[in-house]
């Protein structure tokens, strides 16, 4: 655990700083059926593939841009908080956020899957649409068969999601929350009052950005607004994610 940490910690830097996006893993497995500039780069400024309907579509390898890993609101000049959600922030922001439910092997939680410093993939299907996170070895369904949230879910970690099309935005929403979801990984919380709205936008190829819109009334006085770009990874894969196998983190997180 401590060297896959160790690793990825190398990833992120090396995304930053580079071009290509492929840096960000280390296997190399040439993807079939891509755009490719005429040195055998992937071409991510071409157009953005559609489906037989004309929306673009949003399968692929995504990673998230390196500014927004961990704090999903640094280009908020406040976060409208509730009191109560302000105290339990900066209690977590002193304590070194040990009560960290990923430092327990927990999934993250939307949108907090959406922004660390992991890539998923999604996958789109007749009705329902995939997302594999590589962070914990988690996995999500968006279903967009017509169905509506569930009434009365029973709370769970990655909500409950339906999905449909707006124009050219593929529109998710997402309810069902366990009041244990921290919204990232700079300890911002959330209740099982979250609604998380994300409006996935192809512009080209390789270039993606989610409109998230966080709606929790018991933790936060207004609904709130990021956008976090996206960048595709061509040519490598996924890797394995076993948080709980060797994890030695769990006996570090004294706080202070």
């Amino acid at each position: 655990m401590m060297l896959m940490k160790s690793r990825r910690i190398l990833i992120v830097l090396l995304f930053a700083c580079v071009s290509a996006p492929a840096s960000a893993q280390w296997l190399n497995v040439r993807s079939v059926g891509i755009p490719r500039l005429p040195d055998g780069k992937p071409d991510l400024s071409a157009p953005a593939p559609r489906d037989a309907d004309g929306k673009p579509m949003i399968s692929g390898l995504w990673m998230p841009a390196p500014r927004y890993i961990g704090d999903i609101a640094r280009d908020l000049k406040e976060v409208p908080f509730q009191p109560w959600a302000q105290e339990l922030y900066a209690q977590r922001r002193a304590n070194n956020s040990k009560d960290d439910p990923t430092g327990h092997c927990m999934v993250g939680g939307v949108p907090r899957n959406d922004a660390v410093p992991y890539p998923f993939r999604i996958y789109q299907l007749p009705g329902v649409t995939l997302i594999l996170y590589e962070a914990v070895h988690s996995y999500r369904q968006i279903f967009s068969d017509g169905r509506e949230l569930p009434n009365d879910p029973n709370p769970a970690w990655l909500g409950y999601s339906v999905g449909k099309w707006v124009g050219n935005d593929f529109v998710v929403t997402s309810s069902g929350f366990n009041d244990e979801v921290w919204l990232d990984n700079n300890s911002h919380p959330a209740t099982g009052q979250l609604h998380v709205t994300e409006r996935f936008r192809r512009k080209d190829f390789g270039h993606m950005d989610i409109e998230i819109t966080i709606d929790d009334s018991k933790a936060y006085t207004k609904p709130w607004s990021i956008t976090l770009p996206l960048t595709l990874l061509p040519d490598t894969e996924l890797l394995e994610y076993m948080c709980n196998e060797n994890n030695r983190d769990v006996d570090h997180l004294v706080g202070k």
